[in-house]
């Protein structure tokens, strides 16, 4: 009887087990940095806060370094509903909605805090919801803080940018303001431009300062010219699929969870991108350079006006967002 009732026990104990996990919702997160980096840390604090706020119910599963894919092949397995939720960034998902082409002008955010107000405002929530109808739903903002070239040579002006081949992000917008600066914009993904960099493929590049280190580029760039072009945040998205898949407190759980690590993310991410300047200085003999922006707000400002033109929607997203400037 006691080895019956033992045997009974364990069958029970089993099903349960298999109940809790069939019930459960896994959400995978793919992104293409390192485990190290500071969006990655953040978006594993969004991933324990929302477990902790469904009681285990639903669980976000991050795969770092690419593992799933590149950040484009990511953003088309969320729309075919193939992934749950990818880590992208505002100027490559102008691919998919343009209302982030908005957030990717150069020199249209005035300060950190006017950022800060625009990504945690009605602005940026229309934006994050804006993409429904393309197969996804942003969830959060991460600020990746101010992007600046860095190349072989120190890059004082625009002039200094003439003919100089300049990896970008697969964006019109970040197309656009190379052209505008007089440099020759080539198109490489994330996981090849160290190589690039090292070979001489490219000339230089635009990021924030912690491509410095965290990927390693400080070791084949050697100058960093602080010109802060642009702040084109991280966003974290969720296919329509799965997210309608929730329950409306699952949902509000969801949000809260993004919330919560955005604020977390602001200050680390500030100590981190200064950490990083201090090492690949110190480290990798980089030279940081001020440079004088005004050349360079100037040779983009162009580009204002031709990204309002496109649209509507677009005209009036700008116009918000510089209303609200500090």
């Amino acid at each position: 009887m006691k080895s019956a009732t033992h045997t009974l026990a364990l069958v029970a104990g089993a099903l349960f087990a298999f109940n809790t996990a069939a019930t459960a919702t896994d959400l995978r997160l793919n992104h293409n940095n390192p485990e190290d980096h500071p969006v990655h840390i953040s978006m594993q604090r969004m991933a324990d806060r929302l477990e902790e706020l469904t009681n285990g119910d639903v669980k976000i599963r991050i795969y770092a370094n690419a593992q799933l894919g590149t950040q484009r092949e990511s953003m088309e397995l969320v729309q075919n509903c193939a992934l749950e939720m990818a880590r992208s960034n505002a100027s490559e998902l102008e691919a998919f909605e343009e209302s982030y082409s908005a957030m990717n002008l150069p020199y249209i955010f005035q300060s950190e805090a006017h950022f800060n107000d625009v990504i945690t405002g009605d602005i940026g929530n229309d934006i994050l919801q804006a993409s429904r109808d393309d197969g996804f739903i942003g969830v959060a903002f991460y600020t990746e803080g101010a992007r600046s070239f860095y190349a072989d040579r120190v890059i004082n002006s625009p002039a200094d940018l003439s003919g100089m081949k300049i990896r970008v992000q697969p964006s019109p917008s970040a197309i656009r303001m190379v052209e505008l600066l007089g440099g020759n914009p080539t198109p490489i993904s994330w996981g090849e431009l160290y190589s690039a960099l090292q070979q001489g493929v490219v000339d230089g590049a635009e990021n924030n300062p912690t491509a410095l280190t965290s990927a390693r580029h400080g070791e084949v760039s050697k100058f960093f010219s602080k010109d802060e072009h642009t702040m084109i945040p991280s966003v974290v998205v969720i296919s329509t699929c799965a997210y309608d898949a929730l329950s409306d407190d699952e949902r509000a759980a969801l949000k809260q969870a993004a919330l919560d690590s955005m604020d977390y993310h602001r200050n680390a991410w500030n100590a981190a991108s200064d950490a990083a300047l201090v090492t690949a200085a110190a480290e990798m003999g980089v030279t940081v350079t001020e440079v004088e922006k005004g050349p360079f707000v100037k040779a983009v400002l162009p580009m204002h006006d031709e990204v309002a033109a496109q649209s509507e929607n677009l005209a009036d997203l700008i116009a918000r967002i510089k209303a609200i400037a500090h």
